[in-house]
């Protein structure tokens, strides 16, 4: 049987991995739009956590086995439809993730000044899309809507010494941004409650230990909380006490007056306030801050809701990050999409409809989780193609041709792919580069420059 994957980050790969490894004889091609490989492995896992990153050797081995082969360069809905795709292989995975965001709907939100957190997040790590993104950091107060990890990490990042971020593979051009950066104080908002934040506890504590930034937590929004979070599960249980323990503690007033008059720089949680405009500056040509809604909490738990009260509370700040999500997007009209939800229609994988499509990842269930969330979610798939192939739903009489027919329709459009081996050539040089600066890797993030290396 031939299977092909679209998408190249985790939930491909690891749909690609547990088909070869269950299956004998199964041929797996994975398709991308970019030259380079792994997706938010790369592109959405924060420099300075080089350890998650360490999946990247589980997913070279399966793009070197030899029943595997890899196309970048190759964006599938426009280069190549999904039924040319369907008439090329026996089976197609949809894995193409989560490539938008979600948008606030408030008055304001395109200011300059205002930026979504994946255009941010893809702009120091590399994205060729957001290479040019140029944010403006010469304002002293950051503010960034959600209290996710990716929220933190954007906090972290801007308030990381240099010399932290000087060893990882962030961007060159970020990191020459940051160094001018202004930025002293992040305010990270959310619409709920303590006990509703979405950050892991791994995540709170790194942000906590930061050096020269102190956490700014006030000990009114924590209070009674111990004997709520009693019977909650534990890792609940264990970041709401860490936060409340942060709330209480008192600030170490000695050691700033030690380190002289320089303010160290701080950040904060906020809660229960919900954007309703962004506010112009008096030009009227950028941000200068926000007005929120404050809410009260009807239910408990994860699935209380944020109801406006009615009072409303504005804050300075130069810079708005809005962290509330990623959102896929319809990837060809032959694929059933419910806009409604962000995600294809599917029941264990299988597309509601249309046999022998399949999907998995953030498409399939939405933009939640990790990559161990996404890994098991991507095993459930590729089980569900598995069981088609030994129940005969799948019919692999007809052979197919797999790339030999879409390399002619990538031929006749004048699309060049991209090989594993080619992908192998853009990782040395970034790596050979990355040594001289003392750093992992600089990323090269000009997509006409990756295809200049391999002499496309």
């Amino acid at each position: 049987p031939r299977v092909c994957v679209v998408g190249s980050g985790p939930a491909g790969f690891y749909t690609a991995q547990h088909i070869l490894k269950h299956h004998g004889g199964a041929l797996v091609d994975i398709y991308e739009k970019l030259p380079v490989p792994f997706g938010l492995v790369r592109f959405g896992v924060a420099p300075d956590h080089p350890e998650v990153k360490n999946v990247i050797n589980t997913f070279t081995q399966t793009a070197r086995s030899e029943r595997c082969a890899y196309y970048g360069n190759v964006t599938v809905g426009r280069d190549v439809t999904v039924p040319e795709l369907r008439q090329a292989y026996h089976a197609v995975v949809l894995s193409y993730g989560a490539e938008d965001n979600r948008v606030l709907g408030i008055p304001g939100e395109n200011l300059p000044g205002v930026y979504s957190a994946r255009a941010f997040v893809g702009w120091y790590n590399g994205l060729p899309e957001n290479r040019d993104l140029k944010p403006d950091l010469s304002c002293e107060t950051a503010l960034i809507l959600g209290h996710g990890n990716v929220a933190l990490d954007i906090a972290r990042i801007l308030l990381s010494p240099l010399q932290l971020l000087r060893k990882t593979d962030i961007t060159d051009s970020s990191l020459a941004a940051l160094a001018c950066s202004k930025v002293k104080r992040v305010w990270l908002v959310g619409r709920r409650g303590p006990l509703q934040v979405a950050f892991t506890i791994k995540e709170l504590r790194e942000m906590i230990n930061l050096p020269g930034a102190r956490a700014v937590l006030d000990p009114a929004d924590f209070t009674g909380l111990e004997n709520a979070v009693k019977d909650a599960p534990r890792p609940r249980k264990r970041l709401t006490e860490l936060m409340v323990k942060t709330a209480l503690e008192k600030p170490v007033e000695v050691q700033a007056a030690a380190a002289g008059a320089a303010a160290p720089r701080e950040w904060g949680l906020k809660f229960q306030r919900s954007p309703q405009e962004v506010l112009p500056s008096a030009d009227g040509r950028r941000a200068r801050g926000i007005r929120m809604a404050l809410t009260r909490l009807e239910g408990s738990g994860d699935s209380a809701k944020a109801i406006p009260t009615g009072d409303v509370e504005e804050l300075e700040c130069g810079l708005v990050l809005s962290s509330i999500g990623y959102r896929s997007l319809p990837l060809d009209p032959a694929v059933p999409f419910d806009s409604q939800r962000g995600v294809i229609p599917n029941s264990s994988g299988r597309v509601e409809g249309v046999p022998g499509l399949y999907c998995s990842g953030w498409v399939k269930r939405g933009p939640t989780g990790v990559i161990i969330t996404t890994m098991n979610d991507s095993f459930d798939t590729a089980q569900s193609v598995l069981e088609d192939l030994q129940g005969g739903v799948l019919d692999i009489s007809p052979s197919r041709e797999g790339f030999g027919l879409v390399e002619s329709i990538l031929h006749s459009r004048g699309v060049r792919p991209v090989s594993f081996s080619d992908w192998e050539k853009i990782d040395a040089a970034e790596v050979a580069r990355g040594k001289a600066a003392g750093k992992p890797r600089e990323k090269i993030v000009d997509p006409a420059e990756m295809l200049r290396i391999i002499g496309h």
